[in-house]
């Protein structure tokens, strides 16, 4: 301010005008200050004249003003006032010293001298000498003598710092007396301090007194009198106002305690200071460094103990080997109370919050280590009392106790110095948590305390409306500051509080109001970082896990109270470690798992939240392997928290929400091991199990209502899960997890197979799928069965929505949107009923309509919806309604388990009566009416389900036509079910036990409705003929499911075996039993359909492929095929094997795997030795082959020696399939599959090479029913159903064979006319004789044929199996050209021809290949019948010409080629070429497809041989009389009618030709159909190639 006056102008114009101005406002400052002294003045008055003076002076040394002016206008102002020339000289002091300093100051240091120099002659002498320097004095010239600076160190050094002896005695005790009565004398309202210091002065002048004596004594009236620092104060301050003097004195009497250390400090003294120090008479800074000890060795004490600490912590866990009884404790060589009274600091202080002075002490506790101090049980008291009086006023207003509790008050503070007590929450944040924060876990020094302060939090956070589920209030709150004090101070406090359940409850109150993840960061601070930083919580962590230890090791079923009294106890205070060590247990030794979780039932509520949360802690440590050494399942440790969280929870009220948020975080980190604690959670709380290894009982019991699946379909009761369920559904409803988690777990599926488990063994990664698919199944089912339907509807997104936004697949999204299809109907169906006016009075059929309308009103949507997730060409072959009517049932929606309530009602009565015996009082009393309520409700229960399903079936009668289109015949048996698999059946018979059972009743449900456009035949033959590659690509858990599957689809397969009347009733007359597809659909003729017994021949071909399949799975040395083909074995071990040759084979198959696997894979021995032993059990009811399909009988010799000759002019039948292709004759594909079966033996029959292929070639021209019991079917349908191009052909072939055979026979007429008119008579007679006994032969075998059932599906051409489902083609249904089963693609399977042997041998009698070696081992029979004609040949006449040519004409119609008879070689290679590939396939099919044909076996061995005869008789004949140019022309003309070589090649073109796809296609229909259309191109190319040769 006074700057600001003194501008530049006025020095310019010092001489005018300045100098006046000057003078006048320095007159101005000293008048208005009203103090008389101006030195002493604090007014900023004083500072401005000193400024004034300053700025004169200096200008007169720098210019503008002269020097001489500046001189002269000093003694103007000395005469203003008296105090002025010492004013003026402390200003002349410091730019002495300005000037001193200042580099290159000549000039202005001689300014400087003259200005001084100048005003000596109005400034004393002596002032100037006490004020300036000696140097200065000589530059001004004051001092003349340059001896004086010596002769003033020599005084000053006597007068300070020599000691001075004084006669004591010279002074007088009365003064000192005086002096101690007057301080402590009674203070009154006339005893002032200014009244006591005038008293002290007198006695000091008086007596002659020490005036530092006499600070002495008033400091020790002041330290016997405390309360009176009103007085003493301020008497202080006017007797001593240098502050640093006092801490001299008072740092000599704590030097004085100091030297003598067995006198500890008085509290008294710490008393005084803390006063002074509150009243600001000295400064801390100036007491500290009198006080001991220094803060290094404070800091180093402190180091010192925290590494005592450590290691005392570190010694409880090294077990000792020495004898207990001769440890001898540690003994501290201080006590906490010594460190305290030596610590003169620490006393200080406790002082200091005594008094209330908490900023001296907040400072002093600064300078010290953290919470060192506050680690001294009485600074730590101290401060809990001031904090007592802070907080007194807000908790009376807050504390929320009654009225009528009255609490001991608390009397206020009154030092006016002391912090001011809080009267609202905001005022706390001023004193009362910095206070709090200081104390740390030295608050558990005082529980009352402790009490007030959670009590306050607790109604804090309500007033500022905190909730868990909500997000953090806004606003000027304690909300955070209450986590502060949580974190640093309650919860570390409570660590130290033994026993202490009430504070542990107080502490839950508030700490549940902050949502889990606060919690939880709370639990991690203090479990695993608070202490690390105070030594008392170390020694206590030890000194705890020490007792939990000696616990654990003596728990056990039998003492659970007292255990779990003792744990209880230690988790009050330190639950965090303690649980740590308890889970570390349960993860070695998992039989703990129960024993802990009876005696944690003495545990408070926080303990049981930090149990929650180390649970968590204990999943998410990633230093622990969370697999097995070998990689290929999971660890013991994870399974055994898993069950310990599922028991854990169940039990007790625990909060699950951070546990599933975490299962749903690992989720979204495509981590689904810990699937596995949702697993266990779900199943323990819910009562829903996941659990695969259902019984057939359970499995029906689980297609009825809730009631009966809870008391029939799990393997444990389920009882008491109301309150559990509940807890859950609420913990996923707070952070709406519910849908969340469905959904993760059904994108999780998939990313197991292709992310998650990238590196991971096979079986490893099956189980994790297994357990991802059972999780989403269970959960799935939880959250159906606890939701509200509205609940349900609401928070599930729509099937549309979960199919193409979160790409799930079908199978799950089905499954979830379920329940919400069903309600939505039964709702609709309730309105639409209710709406009808007629409604009390409506009939079944009205009640059925109605639910169907409601039905297609709440599904089209659902329809449409599914429409374009799918590529339109499927749904030319199944209709989208089918497919959502197939996915959106249930076994509750198809069939009542009538059997499962009887039983179960039965057993409920069994026990009521039971319990009504042994029932007394009233218990027994609740306990027979609840059997009789649960009776009713089990009644009640199954009639709804009856009502319902009947209303399901009458929705699916009504929606049957439309499910399959029928675009051809051809694709009504082919891609239609090739839809129905992959689209509907695998999909869903792998997702659950009971969708696998639902699948096989479903096809069942189908069949029964007589649905049209579906072949129940050829869908069971897609599903049996091979089911390798299905076996193959399922989990564990999958081929449970799928065999489970197959054995429900044996059992009807089976049913419909043993009984014909059961047959005839459920399955003759059925369109999934036609085998003639039209495109008009009309199934009216009774040969469309297959009879009893070529169904039986079915089943058996079935057992034969499902053998074969599973042979080639168990020899494949895969882990994955083999358990998977054990597993299924065991499942379907009810229905298959019932054939002793199969079990024969299945076992040895079983056998060598158990050796295999004895000492490799324990898991496949277990399963296989399993196995075994339920087969061998099984043996007694094993079926004899021929009770199972009619076996034909062994021919007799004489049979087989009588020869057969075909009647003249009749023709081979010829088979027409649907598509209208002529199919080849059964003569031309039996000689085929005898060609080629001969062309596998040529090894073994090379040295009868010629004989061979002259059987081949008599084989070749047997007659039409060769093949099975399907090829006389065949004839006798093809006779009835023959049109225009089948007559037409039949004509065009006879006639060719006719004249072929004509032209031959003349050339032989020619040649042999001379020799055999000698045995003409004979040959005649024996002819005559022969074809008599032939045409008998034949008539009888064509009536037996007639009459028998004929198998209805060889006369099917469009049965031509198409690619199986997936990426192999699979079992077949017929040829292209026959009625046989065979299975395409079976003869490049090295499996398959690596079994054939084993298999064909396995049916004696029945199987082609038995046929086939008893042929080739007949040539020796025909050689010894050539040598006899032979010699009969010499007697034989001309009359046989016409006999033979008659004989010839016969035969024609038998061959299957004009060439047969001449060159039989090129029959075979062509023959053989041209069936390899159905051969092969029929190897293991034909026991099946043979069976008939052993019926017919004895007549066509009879033709057989008498084909034989002929040719062996002719040929002999030829080759007698034949002549070289004749052998010659024969040569020509076998060249001209076709080479053998071109044949072979051409027919080799057909097979690879019929065996290849194109590349582009990739749809199985698409396939399927070339392959038809090769089929059509390869048999008109071989009709042509026919002709030629012909």
């Amino acid at each position: 301010m006074a700057a600001s006056c003194l501008n530049s102008e006025l020095w310019k114009s010092w001489e005018r005008q300045g100098k006046t101005e000057y003078i006048k406002q320095v007159k101005q400052l000293v008048k208005n200050d009203e103090n008389p002294s101006l030195l002493f003045s604090k007014s900023t008055k004083n500072q401005g004249l000193t400024r004034f003076i300053y700025e004169l002076i200096w200008h007169g040394i720098n210019g503008p003003l002269r020097k001489e002016a500046a001189a002269s206008t000093i003694g103007e102002l000395v005469s203003l006032h008296k105090e002025m020339p010492s004013i003026i000289l402390d200003v002349v002091g410091v730019i002495d010293a300005e000037t001193a300093i200042a580099e290159n100051n000549t000039e202005e240091r001689q300014r400087f001298c003259f200005i001084v120099r100048e005003s000596e002659k109005y400034l004393s002498d002596k002032l100037l000498k006490e004020r300036l320097d000696i140097d200065t004095l000589q530059d001004v010239g004051t001092l003349k003598n340059r001896n004086f600076y010596t002769k003033f160190i020599k005084v000053k050094t006597k007068l300070y710092y020599k000691q001075r002896k004084f006669n004591l005695f010279r002074e007088e005790s009365e003064g000192y007396a005086k002096l101690i009565t007057e301080l402590n004398q009674e203070i009154c309202g006339s005893i002032t301090p200014k009244y006591i210091l005038e008293v002290i002065k007198s006695l000091i002048g008086c007596f002659n007194l020490d005036p530092n004596r006499v600070l002495d004594i008033i400091l020790e009236s002041f330290e016997c009198r405390p309360d009176q620092y009103q007085f003493f104060i301020p008497l202080l301050q006017s007797y001593m106002c240098d502050p640093k003097i006092l801490c001299e004195v008072l740092g000599f009497k704590f030097s004085f305690y100091q030297s003598n250390p067995e006198e500890p400090t008085p509290e008294s003294l710490y008393i005084v200071t803390a006063l002074m120090l509150q009243h600001e008479v000295i400064l801390l800074d100036d007491i500290y460094c009198w006080l001991t000890p220094h803060d290094s060795v404070i800091q180093k004490m402190w180091e010192e103990e925290m590494s005592s600490a450590q290691e005392y912590v570190r010694k409880l866990n090294i077990i000792s080997t020495k004898d207990k009884d001769k440890e001898e404790p540690v003994e501290e060589k201080e006590t906490l109370q010594d460190n305290f009274n030596s610590n003169q600091k620490f006393g200080l202080c406790d002082a200091l919050l005594k008094v209330g002075n908490w900023n001296h002490a907040e400072q002093l506790t600064r300078k010290l280590p953290d919470h060192c101090a506050m680690d001294q049980a009485p600074v730590a008291k101290s401060l809990c009392q001031l904090l007592h009086s802070t907080i007194e006023p807000v908790y009376r207003k807050n504390c929320g106790l009654s009225s009528k509790v009255m609490g001991q008050p608390v009397p206020l503070p009154t030092n006016p110095l002391a912090p001011r007590p809080a009267v609202t929450f905001l005022d706390l944040r001023k004193d009362a948590i910095p206070m709090l924060l200081a104390l740390g876990p030295s608050l558990h020094n005082d529980p009352v305390l402790m009490y007030k302060i959670l009590r306050l939090s607790k109604a804090a956070l309500a007033q500022c409306g905190a909730d868990p589920v909500m997000p953090a209030p806004q606003g000027d709150t304690l909300y955070m500051d209450i986590v502060t004090l949580l974190d640093e101070v309650i919860l570390p406090s409570l660590s130290h509080m033994d026993c202490n359940c009430c504070i542990a409850e107080e502490v839950w109150n508030v700490i549940k109001q902050y949502p889990y993840q606060i919690r939880y960061c709370l639990y991690s601070r203090w479990k695993n970082e608070t202490y690390q930083l105070h030594a008392k919580l170390l020694r206590k962590r030890g000194e705890s896990l020490k007792k939990i230890k000696s616990i654990m090791k003596r728990v056990s079923k039998e003492n659970i109270k007292p255990a779990g009294r003792l744990i209880g106890k230690l988790t009050h205070s330190t639950p965090g470690f303690l649980f740590d060590y308890v889970l570390l247990q349960i993860q070695i030794y998992d039989n703990l798992i129960g024993p802990v979780v009876d005696s944690l039932k003495y545990l408070t509520s926080l303990s049981y939240d930090v149990l929650g949360y180390c649970l968590v802690e204990a999943m998410a440590s990633a230093d622990r392997a969370c697999f097995k050494y070998d990689g290929t399942s999971i660890s013991a440790w994870l399974q055994s928290l898993s069950k310990f969280c599922g028991a854990i929870f169940k039990k007790y009220n625990i909060e699950l929400t951070g546990l599933l948020q975490y299962v749903a975080n690992q989720l979204k980190a495509q981590k689904s091991l810990d699937l596995l604690i949702l697993k266990e959670i779900v199943q323990k709380m819910a009562g829903i199990e996941a659990a695969e290894e259902m019984t057939a009982e359970q499995l029906d019991a689980m297609a009825g209502g809730e009631l009966l699946k809870a008391e029939a379909g799990y393997f444990s009761q389920v009882r008491n899960t109301k309150k559990s369920s509940q807890r859950l559904k609420e913990a996923l409803g707070e952070q709406n997890l519910a849908v969340a988690l469905c959904l993760l777990m059904a994108q999780q599926r998939y990313c197991v197979v292709y992310r998650e488990t990238e590196n991971s063994h096979l079986k490893l990664v099956g189980k994790l799928y297994d357990q991802c698919q059972d999780t989403l199944v269970q959960f799935g089912t939880f959250l159906a069965s606890s939701l509200s339907v509205e609940e349900y509807t609401t928070k599930l997104p729509s099937i549309h929505s979960m199919l193409a936004d979160y790409h799930i697949h079908t199978d799950v999204a089905f499954f979830l949107a379920r329940p919400m299809f069903t309600n939505a109907i039964n709702i609709k169906f309730d309105a639409l009923r209710k709406a009808d006016p007629n409604c009390k009075k409506m009939s079944a059929q009205m009640k059925y309509q109605k639910y169907v309308e409601a039905a297609a009103e709440i599904m089209g949507p659902v329809v449409e919806s599914i429409r374009p997730l799918h590529p339109p060409k499927v749904w030319e072959d199944i209709s989208p309604q089918f497919l959502v009517t197939f996915w959106s049932l249930t076994m509750y929606d198809l069939h009542v388990p009538v059997e499962s309530y009887q039983k179960e009602i039965a057993k409920i009565k069994a026990l009521q009566a039971m319990e009504k015996d042994a029932a007394v009082g009233g218990k027994g009393k609740k306990e027979q009416e609840r059997y009789t309520a649960l009776v009713e409700k089990l009644e009640e229960e199954r009639k709804k389900q009856q009502e319902h399903v009947e209303k399901v079936m009458a929705r699916l009668k009504q929606e049957k036509d439309s499910w399959f289109l029928s675009r051809s015949a051809k694709s009504a048996k082919n891609e239609t079910i090739t839809q129905f698999l992959q689209r509907c059946i695998f999909p869903r018979c792998i997702f659950t036990s009971t969708d696998a059972v639902y699948c096989a009743k479903f096809v069942h449900t189908i069949h029964s409705l007589k649905t049209a456009n579906f072949s129940t035949l050829l869908c069971y033959d897609r599903l049996f003929c091979d089911i390798t590659y299905t076996v193959t690509s399922c989990t564990e858990n999958e081929a449970n499911r799928y065999g489970r599957f197959l054995c429900a689809m044996l059992e009807t397969v089976m049913k419909w075996h043993a009984d014909d009347v059961t047959f005839n009733k459920e399955c003759a007359n059925y369109p999934g039993f036609v085998t003639k597809f039209r495109v008009c659909n009309q199934f009216s003729e009774a040969d469309d359909h297959v009879g009893f017994e070529n169904y039986r021949h079915v089943c058996h071909k079935w057992h034969y492929k499902i053998t074969k399949a599973l042979v080639v799975c168990l020899d494949s040395k895969d882990y994955v095929q083999i358990r998977n083909s054990l597993i299924i074995l065991i499942k379907i071990l009810p229905h298959f094997p019932v054939l002793p040759k199969l079990v024969q084979i299945i076992e040895k198959k079983i056998e060598k795997v158990r050796e295999e696997e004895k000492s490799q894979r324990q898991d496949l021995f277990i399963l296989a030795t399993s196995y075994s032993g339920h087969l061998k059990a099984k043996s007694s009811s094993m079926i004899k082959e021929s009770d199972f399909h009619q076996v034909p009988e062994k021919p007799s010799k004489a049979q087989e020696t009588t020869p057969k000759v075909e009647p003249s002019g009749q023709h081979p039948p010829v088979t027409k399939p649907a598509n209208g292709e002529v199919a080849k004759p059964e003569k031309e594909r039996s000689s085929e599959r005898h060609a080629n079966e001969k062309s596998k033996e040529v090894a073994k029959e090379s040295k009868e090479k010629k004989s061979t292929s002259r059987q081949v070639d008599s084989s070749s021209t047997k007659s039409a029913p060769t093949k099975s019991s399907t090829s006389a079917t065949s004839s006798s349908d093809s006779k009835r159903d023959s049109g225009q191009v089948k007559e037409r052909a039949d004509k065009e072939k006879g006639k060719e064979s006719y004249e072929s055979k004509e032209k031959v026979s003349k050339k032989e007429e020619r040649r042999e006319e001379t020799d055999k008119e000698r045995r003409a008579k004979e040959k005649k007679e024996e002819k005559a004789l022969r074809e008599e006994r032939i045409y008998r032969e034949e008539q009888r075998f064509l009536e037996r044929s007639s009459k028998d059932d004929r198998y209805a599906v060889s006369n099917s051409g469009t049965m031509s199996g198409g690619d199986r489902y997936y990426d192999r083609g699979g079992g077949t249904y017929g040829s292209s050209g026959g009625g046989s089963y065979h299975h395409r693609g079976e003869a490049d399977d090295p499996h398959d021809r690596e079994d054939i042997s084993s298999l064909s041998n396995s049916s004696t009698g029945s199987a082609t290949g038995g046929s086939h070696r008893r042929s080739s081992q007949e040539p020796p029979e025909v050689d010894r019948d050539a040598k006899r004609r032979k010699m009969e040949a010499v007697s034989s006449s001309k009359s046989t010409k016409s006999d033979e040519r008659k004989a010839a004409a016969m035969e024609v119609p038998s061959s299957s080629s004009s060439s047969a008879m001449e060159k039989p070689e090129k029959k075979e290679r062509s023959s053989s070429k041209a069936g390899k590939e159905k051969s092969r396939g029929e190897k293991i099919g034909a026991p099946a497809m043979s069976s008939d044909m052993g019926e017919e076996r004895e007549p066509r061995k009879e033709r057989k041989v008498a084909r034989k005869r002929d040719r062996a008789e002719e040929a002999l004949i030829l080759a007698e009389k034949r002549r070289k140019e004749e052998e010659k022309a024969a040569k020509m003309q076998s060249h001209q009618n076709g080479d053998p070589l071109d044949a072979h090649g051409r027919d080799k073109h057909h097979y690879t030709s019929s065996n290849r796809v194109s590349p582009r296609e990739k749809s199985p229909y698409v396939r399927e159909r070339e392959r038809s259309h090769d089929r059509d191109g390869r048999d008109k190319h071989r009709r042509s190639s026919e002709a030629k040769r012909r």
